[in-house]
């Protein structure tokens, strides 16, 4: 694809974000809960399209892993159908007045949230992420373009379609919603040059992605890094809720970026809450890999220094014996990616403590790490998880697919001096 065709595409979607930007709330609801019902009533032909994905991809020998994030079915189509309708349903933040005060002249001065413009999507696999991102950038008022990875080809086109189709009756410009044409990796690159088009990037996949996009980017970039989520297990934690917590943030799907990677036990718990840990892992068919501390204690392969900082997507777990809060406060802050953190304490001031202090775009009391989704936390979906600060830090919902400008109501008021 040539740097002019979609650059076009660009174009097309500056023109819809325009309108879109303008757009009655009950249109854009319209529109969201059309895509609910097609996702509903046009399911048979998405899972024949993302199986079609599916035997490519196991064909190419796509690891058991990413074959999981791009795998549609009636759950995941389920929950997409019911974030869409609670993303209907939310207010819509598109001209909120903020913050309104007067001054003392008699203006009235306020900040008033806005559309970003033209969101710039770059992901791989994971199908759903399409409805998600698309979803949510219509309701803040965006039009989006969205690369997918090749595995999701067909996913993404069948999607795609149906989006547009729902755009189209709501009387919403159907450019608003875009898919690249293109499974060349060079149009990575092209939508990273598209100054004055898009007015943000958000690159969604591994290592590699991310730190090209935010290499090439000439536009801002909202990064959605890797997980190397920990859980501490304080010496006050309920040693039953701990073994739950951790084996539901390693089994559940440890292919996604929000499952358990590593294990902090506090010393004086180890004999005791290890063998727990073991054989619930064991049975699970999880390997564990511990320091020395922790293979005095139960079988391990021994882990190595790269080991803490590995986002193994798989049914692998790290284990670390310390001696203090203090200590996994370090190692968390040394090797963790700001992604998200677990304590498991009965000790209210060790809590708050681990709250105040760790630097992760969700931080736990007694919790699982795989709450850290944006439908989980109330925000019907997430675009992606940001582990930067500017703009938004932690899954983004609308809210943070919006900005502010000010706004100032007057009465004739001149400047004097």
């Amino acid at each position: 694809m040539t740097i002019s065709a979609l650059s076009a595409l660009a174009q097309a979607a500056r023109e819809a974000a325009r309108l879109l930007a303008s757009a009655s709330p009950a249109a854009k609801n319209q529109a969201l809960l059309g895509i609910a019902e097609r996702l509903r009533s046009q399911r048979e032909p998405l899972l024949l399209a993302n199986q079609k994905d599916l035997e490519a991809a196991q064909a190419a020998g796509l690891p058991p892993a990413k074959l999981d994030r791009l795998r549609l079915n009636e759950r995941i189509l389920g929950d997409l159908v019911e974030g869409l309708r609670q993303i209907a349903a939310m207010p819509d933040p598109v001209g909120e007045i903020e913050g309104l005060q007067i001054r003392p002249n008699g203006l009235q001065v306020g900040r008033m949230r806005i559309p970003l413009g033209v969101i710039g999507f770059i992901y791989e696999s994971r199908p759903n992420a399409t409805v998600e991102a698309s979803a949510l950038s219509l309701k803040a008022g965006n039009a989006i373009l969205l690369r997918g990875g090749k595995e999701a080809f067909h996913s993404n086109q069948a999607l795609v379609r149906l989006m547009q189709e729902a755009l189209q009756e709501a009387d919403l410009p159907h450019q608003a919603i875009q898919l690249v044409p293109t499974t060349d990796r060079r149009a990575i690159l092209e939508m990273c040059h598209l100054s004055g088009l898009l007015d943000l990037i958000i690159p969604r996949g591994g290592k590699e992605l991310i730190e090209l996009v935010q290499r090439e980017a000439r536009m801002p970039v909202l990064a959605h890094a890797e997980g190397v989520n920990h859980l501490f297990v304080d010496e006050s934690a309920d040693l039953e809720a701990a073994v739950r917590i951790a084996l539901n943030g390693k089994t559940q799907r440890p292919s996604t970026c929000n499952s358990l990677e590593k294990v902090l036990v506090h010393q004086a718990i180890a004999p005791t809450f290890l063998p727990k840990l073991a054989q619930a892992m064991a049975e699970a068919g999880v390997e564990l890999r511990g320091d020395e501390r922790t293979r005095a204690i139960i079988p391990a392969k021994p882990a190595q220094e790269q080991d803490w900082r590995t986002e193994y997507l798989d049914l692998i777990l790290a284990v670390k014996v310390v001696d203090s809060l203090e200590e996994a406060l370090e190692h968390i802050a040394r090797y963790g990616s700001r992604h998200t953190e677990v304590i498991c304490t009965e000790h209210h001031a060790h809590a708050l403590r681990f709250l105040r202090e760790v630097d992760a775009s969700l931080v736990l009391v007694n919790a699982s790490p795989r709450f850290n989704d944006g439908f989980q936390l109330g925000l019907g979906a997430e675009i992606g998880i940001s582990t930067s600060k500017l703009h938004a830090y932690g899954p983004m919902g609308v809210r943070e697919l919006t900005t502010t400008k000010f706004v100032a109501l007057g009465q004739g008021q001149v400047r004097e001096g």
